[in-house]
């Protein structure tokens, strides 16, 4: 039994022994990290930049970018550094740092796009009232609540952690809460029902409302004009397609934390966990540079320029 008070480092157990390759996945994940770096900062940028943009759904995408870059910071210069580790090893206040990047960073991706589906429900259905409904007040209250929410509820689900562990040996690439309560000597019911609470609570508030939010969408489509249906698809399609990547992710992340998945290969539960924080900041700056025409005019014209 190890006391709490001891563990000052733990072990991350999932990791292969890769030999050379080990500097050929250095260089992949280098490369990655460095086009998140790139992509999302450059799109704050043009959107920071130009005054054109300056509109409730760019400013939702710019923390939708912000946040990319807050939950990839949090796992690329640390697997950077284990690729080339021999141990494996990781501190422990490092490890509880990542713990609180990677929750908050999944619960602030739900939330923001939650607000952008809300967002694109008012342009779509209350076009003439969008201004009046939109307000800066009101916009940097929805961003502040989707970052100061997850802030606090992950918070306090870390302070539930136990102090009294058994184990100091974590079964993945990286830290995530259930892993380090899993090690607990103690009972760890009321952490596990609390992190349950939280976790399902911020996923059906956010999907409540983007599920609102596209019924009444689809509606006004299905009865309105062929202009409006085409400003539906152009907004909604980037949208769509990375709540159901980031879903698809987040689904099997919860579910490898919950339940035994020794049943799948250990190359496939890495790459699935790993899918989950590496998709989206990948996904998003394409996506969305791609399929907003006002986007991709302006970086356009200072390619030609």
């Amino acid at each position: 039994m190890v006391n709490s008070s001891q563990v000052s480092f733990f072990f991350l157990t999932a990791y292969i022994d890769s030999g050379v390759l080990a500097y050929l996945y250095f260089t992949v994940v280098l490369f990655l990290y460095i086009l998140i770096i790139v992509s999302n900062v450059l799109l704050i940028a043009v959107i920071c930049v130009n005054r054109s943009l300056h509109e409730p759904m760019y400013m939702f995408l710019c923390s939708l970018f912000v946040n990319e870059l807050y939950g990839s910071s949090g796992l690329f210069p640390f697997l950077l550094v284990q690729i080339l580790s021999h141990l494996h090893s990781v501190a422990a206040p490092f490890c509880l740092l990542q713990v609180f990047i990677v929750h908050s960073y999944g619960a602030v991706e739900f939330l923001n796009l939650a607000v952008m589906s809300y967002d694109r429900y008012l342009a779509i259905c209350y076009p003439l009232q969008y201004n009046t409904r939109m307000t800066p007040t009101k916009i940097a209250s929805l961003i502040a609540v989707s970052w100061l929410y997850p802030f606090v509820v992950v918070s306090f689900s870390m302070s539930l952690i136990p102090v009294m562990l058994c184990r100091n040996q974590i079964n993945k690439v990286y830290c995530d809460m259930h892993s380090l309560v899993k090690l607990a000597c103690s009972d760890t019911a009321l952490t596990n029902i609390y992190g349950l609470t939280a976790t399902f609570s911020t996923i059906f508030i956010s999907l409540l409302l983007i599920l609102y939010s596209y019924i009444k969408i689809l509606a006004v489509c299905f009865s309105g004009s062929k202009q409006t249906r085409q400003k539906a698809v152009n907004t909604c399609t980037p949208h769509l397609a990375s709540i159901l990547n980031f879903s698809c992710g987040g689904s099997f992340e919860i579910s490898q934390s919950r339940f035994d998945m020794s049943f799948l290969p250990n190359v496939l539960r890495i790459f699935l966990s790993l899918y989950f924080l590496t998709a989206q900041p990948l996904f998003n700056p394409l996506m969305y540079g791609l399929k907003m025409s006002k986007i991709r005019n302006i970086c356009k014209i200072g390619v030609n320029s």
